[in-house]
């Protein structure tokens, strides 16, 4: 994903327990794709100084004189407008992590990570991250495996974002969780819903009509988009007996003049076996286009 800096950094995921950028201006300007690459640990500040030290080890436990290495990685990763750059970490209950890369990242990068509440071991309410995305006032949202979307808003912490206790449990008030629309699987008790989204997309620019910062679930066992407008679900559902299982999405605004006719959301379908949905054999993945009318009769 890039970020909005002068270098436009692509940042990456999926790369052990460390996060990696290109420096495509650089790159675009060299061709030299060595000098124009870096990678970062991730370190949490447990000594509370404000700056990154020397770290112990993921498996080691918290010395009040260093820093600690976190052992996971990013799968998701969004840069955020204020320059830091966000990751989800998948597990149980997983957790989110924001990494501030400073002036010179391996040097001094620092991450803070927070994991959805638990209690006594349990989740209070949604856990496992899977895809997330970051809106324009630096707040996450989050696909789970629990059945929710979820939202973690860094400004609500009440207590240090650093120091030896901030590994993870630190910042509860920081999440919010909606339960997707679906009902919840047979005897099932806790809270969340059947439904198995992905990924979280975040529409910051209004292509969808529905408004900026739109956060928006992949609706897989839905057959649709799963968009949350104030606090409620709105579901984009593609009719029966097309099939929908999507992955991604992303925006357009092509015309900005031109009302609903000149933006929309484009998403693929992503399955790995199209000629297992109910159209059968012979049935190829496909692109789809939403656009969202102010009302049906709209022209």
């Amino acid at each position: 994903m890039f970020a909005e800096d002068a270098n436009n950094t692509l940042w990456t995921s999926g790369g052990g327990s460390v996060v990696g950028w290109l420096n495509t201006k650089m790159y675009e300007a060299t061709g030299d794709e060595e000098k124009s690459q870096g990678w970062t640990a991730l370190i949490l500040d447990t000594n509370g100084n404000g700056k990154r030290d020397q770290a112990v080890e993921p498996n080691e436990p918290v010395d009040p004189a260093k820093d600690k290495r976190y052992g996971s990685a990013f799968y998701a990763v969004a840069p955020a407008p204020d320059g830091s750059v966000w990751g989800s970490v998948l597990g149980f209950p997983g957790a989110i992590i924001r990494l501030s890369p400073g002036a010179n990242p391996p040097a001094t990068a620092l991450a803070e990570v927070f994991e959805p509440p638990m209690k006594n071991g349990v989740p209070v309410e949604g856990y496992s991250p899977r895809g997330m995305d970051i809106d324009r006032n630096g707040v996450a949202w989050i696909a789970l495996a629990s059945g929710h979307m979820g939202s973690f808003d860094r400004r609500k912490c009440k207590g240090s974002l650093n120091g030896p206790n901030a590994t993870g449990q630190h910042c509860p008030e920081g999440w919010t969780f909606y339960k997707e629309p679906l009902p919840q699987l047979k005897n099932v008790t806790d809270s969340g819903s059947a439904e198995a989204s992905y990924y979280t997309w975040v529409d910051q620019f209004d292509t969808s009509g529905l408004g900026a910062n739109t956060p928006i679930d992949t609706g897989n066992a839905s057959e649709g988009l799963l968009a949350l407008k104030d606090g409620k679900f709105i579901v984009l559902r593609v009719p029966y007996p097309t099939g929908f299982y999507t992955k991604w999405m992303d925006g357009r605004i092509d015309d900005a003049k031109a009302g609903w006719k000149g933006k929309g959301l484009w998403a693929t379908v992503g399955t790995r076996a199209p000629f297992h949905m109910e159209t059968g054999k012979g049935t190829t993945s496909k692109v789809l286009h939403f656009q969202m009318r102010p009302d049906p009769l709209a022209k």
